[in-house]
């Protein structure tokens, strides 16, 4: 018990005093994850919208591969983007391994699948026969895909929000293709890791309380604006 209030009273210490290197690693985080949860939403938007309204031999076999996706390991995502990314692999010219760019992409690999699902479900859960009417009414295809989006706008939201929680929280993959390192490419669970094997508890509960108060605040917006949509 005499840990974790040690632990909560570095993680004010740190806070209040803004100590330059978990400030660092925070807004890292933050701009890691945000970019990763910005592909996934680009990404998996349109491919769960266009499954959804679209029909073609092997769809079943599709959407069970997004849902399986929805629960990718991170540890293999980060063997293979490694995989991909050495030296002697495809992308190895590139030269983008151990960096903040290589854990962008394997969080973004991570959360495309959660976001696609959900996407999928939410367009698929509208009344069948909505596009119809929208086409009907003069709409061009691309009114009728944003119009579509805007009616699933709130489990849409709840997707932003898993799969931001999905990255911000991940650390198997940001090791491996990120390397951990100082003032680069470390982020807060990469850190929380990193000092939990060192023995610095107090160090290792503070980063983790500021990786909650970091994941809330992101979601806590989220949740306005989701519950401000709400039909009433």
């Amino acid at each position: 018990m005499e840990l974790i209030l040690q632990g909560f009273l570095k993680a004010i210490e740190l806070l209040v005093s803004l100590d330059p290197e978990v400030l660092g690693i925070t807004l890292l985080s933050l701009r890691v994850s945000g970019t990763a949860t910005l592909i996934s939403l680009f990404l998996g938007i349109s491919s769960g919208t266009a499954v959804a309204l679209t029909r073609f031999p092997g769809r079943k076999f599709v959407v069970s591969l997004i849902n399986t996706g929805m629960g990718l390991p991170p540890v293999v995502v980060g063997l293979f983007v490694t995989i991909f990314l050495w030296r002697n692999g495809p992308f190895g010219f590139l030269e983008i391994l151990y960096t903040p760019t290589a854990i962008i992409i394997a969080q973004a690999v991570i959360a495309t699948p959660i976001v696609t699902g959900i996407t999928l479900a939410a367009i698929q859960n509208l009344p069948p026969n909505l596009r119809l009417q929208i086409l009907a009414l003069g709409a061009t295809r691309i009114q009728m895909l944003w119009l579509l989006i805007r009616e699933a706008r709130l489990p849409l939201l709840a997707a932003v929000m898993a799969g931001f929680g999905g990255v911000i929280s991940e650390v198997g993959a940001s090791i491996m293709v990120g390397g951990n390192i100082k003032g680069y490419s470390r982020v807060l669970t990469t850190a929380t890791v990193m000092e939990t094997g060192r023995g610095n508890f107090d160090t290792a509960i503070a980063l983790s309380i500021i990786l909650l108060l970091l994941a809330y605040m992101i979601n806590y917006l989220l949740t306005r604006i989701q519950q401000r949509e709400r039909p009433r």
